[in-house]
């Protein structure tokens, strides 16, 4: 009996390391050379996620269990408060993301259910997002009106871990996943500063399923690009944008 212990010890320590997420180390910076590190986390420690560097949306439940960063959606007492954004999918943002940054990270979905809007990661809120779904993967930008870029292939799947590198500058944008698709555009209004809503790095999870989130790094970037990004860049595939619903526009009040 004595050599079972061992051995259950052995197997809770496995299963501990499975459920987080090894990085890819192959995924290099395409267009932005790092700089300065804001921020660097593998979550191996359970500890507070500091105010202004993490922020929570619509009421959405996070903690760092497991050596991940784990989202859940908001309380069923929250949801039955509110009259919108009721917290359905775990969202979070990461508001001291430069303007101009790379930013590598691993995630994954886990269960839920897709909507006409998530999952999603985005960089600015509506202003640079990349939507999964079943049809794929899709860039899109100003408030989702547009379409820059797809990759009609991928398909995301519940519980699989995903690495992911992504960087901005001067108005273009990267999206790199191991083993994947690589997304780009570029676009003045990747330039527009956020002036609500959640800055910086976000993410949202399916619709009453959960998020993760492993192995963070963001970093400014230097005034120089990566040498060869002119001649690199001209290798992705050819995408004409598309207008893909028609921009709210918001209704003056009348005095």
């Amino acid at each position: 009996m004595k050599s079972i212990v061992p051995l259950l010890t052995i197997l809770v320590s496995l299963t501990a390391h499975v459920l987080r997420a090894e990085p890819a180390s192959k995924l290099k910076p395409l267009l932005a050379a790092p700089d300065q590190v804001v921020l660097q986390d593998d979550f191996s420690k359970p500890h507070a996620l500091k105010k202004g560097v993490w922020q929570a949306r619509q009421g959405t439940r996070w903690q760092i269990a497991d050596g991940v960063l784990q989202g859940q959606q908001s309380s069923a007492e929250y949801q039955a408060k509110k009259k919108d954004h009721f917290g359905y999918e775990a969202r979070i943002s990461i508001p001291v993301t430069p303007a101009e940054f790379v930013a590598e990270f691993s995630f994954r979905f886990i269960e839920g259910k897709e909507t006409s809007i998530v999952p999603f990661i985005e960089f600015g809120h509506h202003v640079c997002r990349v939507r999964f779904s079943k049809d794929g993967a899709s860039l899109l930008s100003d408030h989702e009106v547009m379409k820059l870029a797809e990759a009609k292939d991928f398909r995301w799947e519940s519980g699989k871990w995903y690495h992911a590198l992504a960087e901005m500058k001067d108005g273009e944008f990267v999206f790199q996943i191991a083993d994947g698709p690589t997304l780009y555009a570029k676009r003045d209004s990747f330039k527009t500063e956020t002036k609500s809503g959640g800055n910086g790095f976000g993410i949202a999870g399916p619709r009453k399923g959960r998020v993760e989130l492993d192995n963070m790094t963001i970093w400014t970037v230097k005034k120089e690009q990566q040498s060869g990004w002119g001649k690199r860049k001209t290798v992705f595939p050819a995408f004409d944008p598309i207008q893909v619903k028609k921009l709210k526009v918001k209704k003056s009040i009348k005095k």
